[in-house]
């Protein structure tokens, strides 16, 4: 799957914004105005002016609608949440080339609040995926004590954890544990 570089940017950014709701023993990653200023340098979003408490709820937001994206059942429900998000953010498509980044769409208006700022992208990555047909890579993270989201770019559609070296490599050592306890018992 083919996917330019400015919506492979902006699949990370959602995968990483929807990681930052509070779950299970996780805090929530935008506790306040600072993280969310972190996030917006980390991910480089750019044309972001003053930040304050409106920002941080109108981002808390998006990035719950994004992860009822995430965690739509088909590609029609998935299409239906990503319409009404790029909507409300009154998406205005611009070429542009900044940053040292070659031709790309920006998909939100000049003056754009952060918040409309990642509803437009971010949406508008989420539906290159669905209209290529792909929305079954939106997942979660299949260890049982984690579900964090991710974006499956696999030739072969097989991830099954957010991170092989954490939890992939937990779940596998924790089954050949049980594996060798059970041989050792019996």
């Amino acid at each position: 799957m083919l996917i330019p570089h400015d919506t492979r940017i902006a699949l990370d950014t959602v995968v990483d914004l929807v990681n930052t709701a509070p779950d299970g023993g996780r805090g929530d990653g935008l506790g306040d105005v600072a993280a969310l200023y972190a996030f917006v340098r980390s991910h480089d979003v750019s044309g972001v002016g003053e930040l304050g408490e409106p920002d941080l709820r109108a981002v808390r937001d998006v990035r719950n609608r994004f992860a009822d994206i995430f965690a739509a059942t088909d590609a029609r429900a998935a299409a239906e949440l990503i319409n009404e998000l790029v909507a409300a953010a009154g998406t205005t498509p611009q070429l542009t080339d900044h940053d040292g980044y070659d031709w790309h769409v920006h998909y939100f208006a000049p003056g754009a609040s952060v918040a409309d700022h990642l509803a437009a992208d971010c949406g508008m990555a989420l539906a290159f995926i669905v209209v290529a047909g792909e929305q079954d890579r939106l997942r979660r993270c299949e260890a049982p004590d984690c579900g964090r989201a991710f974006v499956d770019l696999s030739r072969n559609r097989s991830r099954r954890y957010c991170d092989s070296r954490t939890c992939g490599n937990r779940l596998h050592v924790a089954a050949y544990r049980a594996r060798r306890k059970e041989a050792a018992a019996g």
